[in-house]
């Protein structure tokens, strides 16, 4: 479902010598923004996967869907997209052992310390529950029971991918000795071409796996809410590798960026159409697996020109929100499920519970990150 930030708002770390790409830290924001909007948005939608929800009773809970299912085709690609484009540099200047020590203090403690210290406080509200359905088995749940079965990292889904994808370019490293080491001189863009071919080959991918994994499935343990989308995620951090080493996000054109956004926008219609199509047939499928690819690839790359021309620079405010951004990525589950029992409350239709709890969720997730990057050794992690 959900959450990444670079040495100050991802779970990466880049200090190279380059001009600090002030555009991708404040993408990074705005992404870390649209995931806490996520997941207050499943709170108060149609859709109960958040550790604390109020079940949509009005018709505005579909408004919250669109809009789970708009960011659900794009934002966390475009994550992974800028974890990937920071990571060659990062082996770089780190070799294989430096790089994934890391990954591991940077990505694995913050999985750990959510898994075993945050996951059993937001998750407590799912205990009730569970000891009712238990209930009709005759036996009773135990606490240490109820916490083995509902083992999940929640949102740190995405920094336990990321781990693994960082392990297994590692590994391509190991065995591509004669990689160049740094970016190429002259960047140029891909071209239409390129572009369309990436696309295509997304739209496929998508289309042979979802066969297999279908929308909405998720799989258990390890915790995937969105396991249909796992082509995205892997070629787009390949693509955010190799933009790294050509230069692409530098090289891509106004024109390019603006067309992006129309694409997404024609994408999105034909994505709505289809959606609302009765029989979900193979043709259905393939047609939305098309419009998925061109939605995410037109999104992220006018987000990146858009970003890049106009957002390229950063004072004290955009620096400190991009110095908390990861550290509110990991802890922004305790500030949601306690707004929404503080919350509780209310009544209202389900867009203004959004607005109101999206609104002082927002800045609380930077205040808490805050507090908790203070702490002794925190900065290290987070």
């Amino acid at each position: 479902m959900t959450a990444v930030s670079p040495t100050h708002a991802a779970p990466v770390d880049d200090t190279a010598a380059r001009p600090r790409l002030f555009y991708l830290d404040n993408l990074r924001i705005l992404l870390t923004v649209l995931v806490v909007a996520h997941h207050v948005a499943l709170t108060y939608g149609n859709l109960p996967l958040w550790y604390y929800s109020e079940p949509a009773q009005d018709p505005s809970g579909v408004v919250l869907d669109i809009l789970v299912a708009v960011n659900q085709m794009f934002f966390m690609g475009l994550f992974f997209l800028i974890s990937g484009f920071f990571t060659p540099g990062s082996y770089d200047r780190k070799g294989a052992r430096g790089f994934l020590r890391g990954r591991l203090t940077r990505l694995g403690v913050p999985l750990l310390l959510f898994l075993l210290v945050l996951r059993p406080i937001v998750n407590v509200g799912g205990l009730a529950p569970a000891r009712e359905a238990f209930a009709e088995t005759g036996a009773a749940l135990p606490y240490w029971l109820y916490y083995v079965i509902s083992w999940d990292p929640g949102p740190m889904w995405f920094v336990e991918v990321l781990l693994v994808f960082a392990m297994v370019y590692a590994l391509l490293r190991r065995v591509r000795v004669r990689e160049a080491a740094a970016p190429a001189p002259s960047p140029r863009a891909p071209g239409m071409a390129a572009i369309t071919g990436f696309v295509a080959a997304l739209a496929l991918a998508t289309y042979v796996w979802r066969l297999v994994v279908p929308a909405g499935t998720y799989w258990p343990v390890v915790g995937l809410p969105s396991p249909a989308y796992l082509p995205q995620y892997v070629m787009l951090f390949a693509v955010g590798a190799l933009a790294y080493r050509r230069g692409w996000l530098t090289a891509l054109g106004r024109a390019t960026g603006r067309l992006g956004f129309v694409a997404a926008g024609v994408a999105l219609i034909v994505f709505v159409v289809t959606t609302l199509m009765v029989e979900q047939a193979h043709a259905a499928l393939a047609l939305l697996a098309v419009s998925e690819a061109v939605f995410a690839t037109g999104v992220i790359i006018g987000l990146v020109v858009l970003f890049r021309e106009r957002f390229n620079r950063q004072g004290s405010t955009g620096r400190f929100l991009s110095a908390q951004a990861y550290a509110v990525y990991v802890i922004h589950p305790l500030v949601l499920v306690g707004l929404g029992h503080a919350l509780s409350w209310l009544d209202a239709i389900a867009v203004v519970k959004f607005a109101v709890m999206a609104t002082l969720a927002v800045p609380l997730c930077w205040l808490a990150a805050y507090v908790v990057r203070s702490l002794p050794s925190a900065r290290r992690v987070l």
